[in-house]
C-alpha cells in the first residue's frame, strides 16, 4: 500500500489515524481510518449526471460488514458469502447518512454514494465512529459540493468506573455505562454546532446530556480542524453548483402567486389536514405554466419552488405569529389518549393517539428458545427483547408496494427498543422473550415516539413488571437562517416535520431520559436550542405519562391466560449432562412425557421450562430437580415400584431417580419372589441405605417400616 498522506488526531486517550492511499483512484474521495487495529475504507462517489425528473437528493450510504475483518467465515454450510446487511449495519449506515445529509446544498440533485467497508476489526474499537469521520473526510477532500467537514465522537460515562467522561469507549467500557451518546457536529463562527444525536441511556437527566455535549466540544473541534488542514493540503476544487430553478421562471411564479399561497395556508380551517387548498393552487399554477409555455416543460420547475414557498410561509408564521399549520402555539401538544387490551387473544395490546397519529402495539411473550440469534461481524449472541415497527402505506393515505421493512422502519424499531430496554425486568425476574410489533395505523408525524408510548402501554397490559413507564415526544424547530430567529416546537406533526428544520426525539421516564435521536436540515444547533428542546420534551413527556397512568396505572398482576407458562431453576452445571442424557435421551423423554414443553439450559446451569399448561411445566421441573438432586443416606421416601426383577425391585424416589430394594430388604421373613409382597405401581416407604461411587442407590423397605397388605402376605 502506497500511503500518500497521513493525518493523526488524538481523541481522548486514543489516536485516530486517517490515511489516503493509491487504492481507490477512481473514487471522488476516499480514505482509510483506523483506531487500534480496527480499520475502515471509506469512499465517496459523485455521479456525473442528474437523473431526468429527479425531485429529491439521491444520496445513498452503505455500511459493509466483512466477516474477514473479524477473522470469521460467514454463515452456514450452504451460504458463505455476506449478503443482506445486518440490522446493526443498517443502523450504522443510517447514522452516517443522518450526519452528512444536512450539509449538502439545498436543491442538489446529483447522485452521491458513500460506502464504508470495515476491513479490520480488533474487537475493541467500534468502526461506526471511524466510518462517520471517514465519510466526512472523503466528502470534504473531494470535488463534491458539501459544507463539511464534521466531527464525530462517542461519549460515555460508567458510574461504576468513576465520574469521568470517556471518549470513543471500547465495548467493555460501554457494557454498564449510564449513557452511550454519539454526536456529530460542525464548526461555525467559532462554535461547535451539533447536527446529529443518537443516544441510549439509563434514565439520565437533561443536565447530563448537556454536560456531555460541552465536554465533547474540544474533541470535536480537534477532529474538524484536522480535516480542515487536510482539505487545504490535498482537497480537490469543488464542483460549481447551480440552483435548479431559473430566475425568470421564479419571478414569473412569484408574480402569479402574489399572496394566494399565503392566504391558502393562513385561511385554511384549523386542524391537522389544512394544507389541502395549497394542492389546488399548485395544480392551477402547473396548468397556467403549461398553457403559457407549451412544450417547454417549465411547469416541472413548479414543484421545487412551490415547496420552498410553503416552507417560507410556514416558518414565517411560526416565528412571527407563533402560529402553526394546525393552529397550535409552539408549546402545545395535540390531543392525547390511549386504549388498553384492544385485542382479545394478544398477550398485551394498546393503541396510542396523538392527534391524527395513531399506533397499535401488540406484545407476544415466548420462552427463552424464542430469543433471536444474532450472528454479525461485531455482535454474536441472543436477544430477548425485540421491537418491530411497521409503516404501511394506508397510514398516510397512500398506495405503495409492500416489500418488507425499509431502513427507516428498522431504524424506528431500534429507537423504540433502545428507549424501553432500561425499564425491562432482569431475565432472572422475568425469563420471557418479549416481542412487540408497532403498527402505524394513521400517521401525521412523530410515529416513532407514538410507538414508544403504545409499546410501553402494551408491556403494562401484558403484565411485564417494568420498572417505570416510558413516553416519547418529538420536538421541532422553525429557524430563519438569515435573521437567526427561531422557535422550538413541541410535538411536531407532518408539515412541521417536512418543512421544519429539526426532529429531536426524546424518550424517557419521570426519572430521566432513556433515548434521544436528533436529525436536522440546517447546519447545526447550539446549546441554547438543545437545552430548550430537552426542557420542552421533558414537560411533554410528563403530560403523556399522566395520560398513560389514567388508562393503566401499573403493570397487570397476572399474565394473559394465553401466554406460555415458564418456571426456572438453577442446577449445578456439572449435572447438565445428566439432565440431557446420552444423545439427548433424558431431556427428550421429559419433553415427551410433559406435553411437549420446551427446556432451555444455559451453561451457567440456569434452566427454563416453557409450556402452555402449568401442570406440564411443574411436572418437568420436578423431574429435573429429581435428576440433579443429591440423595443422602438415611433419607426416607414414599417411592413408586416401577420394575420387579428376580433379585429385587426398582423404586422411583422422584422423577428421574430410581433406587433398588433387594429381595431380602422387603420383609424380615424369607420370600421366594418380590411379587409376593409388592406389585408394580404400588407406593411403598423406602429408606436410603447406601449410594455407591457410580451413583447407584441401595434402598430398604424394612427399615422404612414397610408392611405388606394381608393380600400380599397370602401370596
Amino acid at each position: 500500500m502506497a500511503v500518500k498522506d497521513t493525518f493523526e488526531i488524538k481523541v481522548g486517550e486514543k489516536p485516530v489515524i486517517i490515511e489516503t492511499t493509491n487504492w481507490t483512484e477512481q473514487a471522488s474521495g476516499s480514505c482509510l481510518v483506523s483506531c487500534g487495529e480496527t480499520k475502515v475504507l471509506v469512499t465517496a462517489v459523485l455521479s456525473p449526471h442528474t437523473r431526468e425528473g429527479m425531485d429529491y437528493f439521491p444520496l445513498t450510504v452503505e455500511y459493509e460488514e466483512r466477516f474477514y475483518a473479524a477473522g470469521k467465515i460467514y454463515g452456514s454450510r450452504f451460504m458463505k458469502r455476506e449478503s443482506r446487511p445486518s440490522e446493526e449495519a443498517i443502523l450504522t449506515a443510517r447514522m452516517i447518512d443522518r450526519a452528512i445529509r444536512p450539509l449538502f446544498p439545498k436543491d442538489f440533485m446529483k447522485e452521491v454514494q458513500v460506502i464504508v467497508t470495515c476491513l479490520s476489526w480488533d474487537g475493541e474499537n467500534d468502526p461506526d465512529i471511524l466510518g462517520m469521520i471517514g465519510a466526512s473526510f472523503a466528502l470534504a477532500t473531494s470535488q463534491i459540493p458539501w459544507n463539511g467537514p464534521l466531527g464525530a465522537i462517542r461519549v460515555t460515562k460508567n458510574p461504576a468506573a468513576g465520574s469521568e467522561w470517556i471518549f470513543n469507549s471500547n465495548y467493555e467500557q460501554r457494557k454498564d455505562c449510564s449513557m452511550d451518546l454519539t454526536l456529530s457536529a460542525i464548526e461555525k463562527d467559532g462554535d461547535i454546532l451539533v447536527n446529529m444525536i443518537e443516544m441510549g441511556a439509563k434514565e439520565v437527566s437533561e443536565k447530563d446530556v448537556l454536560e456531555a455535549y460541552e465536554v465533547a466540544k474540544k474533541e470535536l473541534k480537534k477532529i474538524i480542524e484536522a480535516q480542515v488542514t487536510a482539505v487545504k493540503k490535498i482537497g480537490k476544487e469543488k464542483d460549481v453548483f447551480e440552483p435548479a430553478v431559473e430566475l425568470d421562471i421564479a419571478n414569473e411564479i412569484k408574480d402569479w402567486l402574489g399572496d394566494k399561497l399565503e392566504k391558502a395556508i393562513n385561511n385554511a380551517p384549523k386542524g391537522e389536514k389544512n394544507l389541502g387548498a395549497t394542492e389546488i393552487l399548485k395544480a392551477e399554477l402547473i396548468k397556467y405554466l403549461a398553457e403559457k409555455h407549451p412544450g417547454e416543460g417549465k411547469e416541472k420547475q413548479v414543484l421545487s419552488f412551490f415547496e420552498k414557498e410553503i416552507e417560507r410561509i410556514i416558518i414565517k408564521n411560526i416565528i412571527e405569529k407563533d402560529y402553526r399549520p394546525d393552529g397550535r402555539k409552539s408549546v402545545d401538544i395535540r390531543a392525547l389518549s390511549c386504549e388498553v387490551a384492544v385485542l382479545p387473544r394478544a398477550h398485551g395490546s394498546a393503541v396510542f393517539f396523538r392527534g391524527l397519529t395513531r399506533v397499535l402495539s401488540i406484545l407476544t411473550l415466548g420462552g427463552p428458545g424464542d430469543q433471536q440469534i444474532l450472528e454479525g461481524m461485531e455482535i454474536v449472541g441472543k436477544k430477548r427483547f425485540m421491537h418491530h415497527y411497521n409503516f404501511p402505506p394506508f397510514s398516510s393515505g397512500e398506495t405503495a408496494p409492500m416489500r418488507g421493512p425499509k431502513r427507516r422502519e428498522i431504524g424506528h424499531g431500534a429507537l423504540v427498543e433502545k428507549a424501553l430496554l432500561p425499564i425491562l425486568p432482569d431475565v432472572e425476574q422475568f425469563p420471557y422473550t418479549i416481542r412487540i410489533v408497532s403498527e402505524v395505523v394513521s400517521s401525521n408525524g412523530s410515529t416513532s415516539q407514538a410507538s414508544t408510548c403504545a409499546a410501553c402501554i402494551a408491556l403494562m397490559d401484558a403484565g411485564v413488571p417494568i420498572k417505570e413507564p416510558v413516553a416519547g415526544i418529538s420536538v421541532g424547530l422553525a429557524k430563519d437562517e438569515e435573521t437567526g430567529k427561531y422557535k422550538v416546537l413541541t410535538d411536531i406533526q407532518g408539515p412541521e416535520d417536512h418543512y421544519g428544520d429539526m426532529d429531536f426525539k426524546v424518550a424517557g421516564t419521570r426519572n430521566g431520559i432513556t433515548a434521544i435521536q436528533m436529525d436536522i436540515k440546517i447546519d447545526g444547533i447550539d446549546k441554547n436550542i438543545m437545552e430548550e428542546a430537552l426542557t420542552r420534551a421533558k414537560d411533554a413527556r410528563f403530560k403523556i405519562l399522566d395520560i398513560i397512568k389514567k388508562e393503566i396505572s401499573e403493570p397487570r398482576k397476572q399474565l394473559s391466560p394465553y401466554a406460555p407458562k415458564i418456571s426456572t431453576l438453577k442446577i449445578n452445571p456439572a449435572k447438565i449432562g445428566e439432565v440431557v442424557g446420552p444423545k439427548g435421551s433424558v431431556i427428550n423423554k421429559i419433553i415427551e412425557a410433559c406435553g411437549g414443553v420446551a427446556i432451555d439450559i444455559e451453561d451457567s446451569g440456569f434452566v427454563s421450562v416453557t409450556g402452555q399448561n402449568q401442570e406440564d411445566v411443574d411436572k418437568a421441573v420436578a423431574w429435573i430437580k429429581g435428576i440433579v438432586r443429591d440423595v443422602e443416606v438415611g433419607e426416607t421416601f414414599q417411592g413408586k415400584v416401577v420394575k420387579i426383577m428376580d433379585f429385587g425391585a426398582f423404586v422411583e424416589l422422584f422423577p428421574g431417580t430410581d433406587g433398588m430394594v433387594h429381595i431380602s430388604k422387603f420383609v424380615k421373613e424369607r420370600i421366594n419372589s418380590v411379587s409376593e409382597v409388592v406389585k408394580e405401581g404400588q407406593i411403598i416407604p423406602v429408606k436410603v441405605m447406601a449410594v455407591d461411587e457410580l451413583g447407584r442407590i441401595n434402598l430398604s423397605a424394612i427399615d422404612a417400616g414397610f408392611k405388606p397388605t394381608p393380600k400380599n402376605e397370602k401370596h
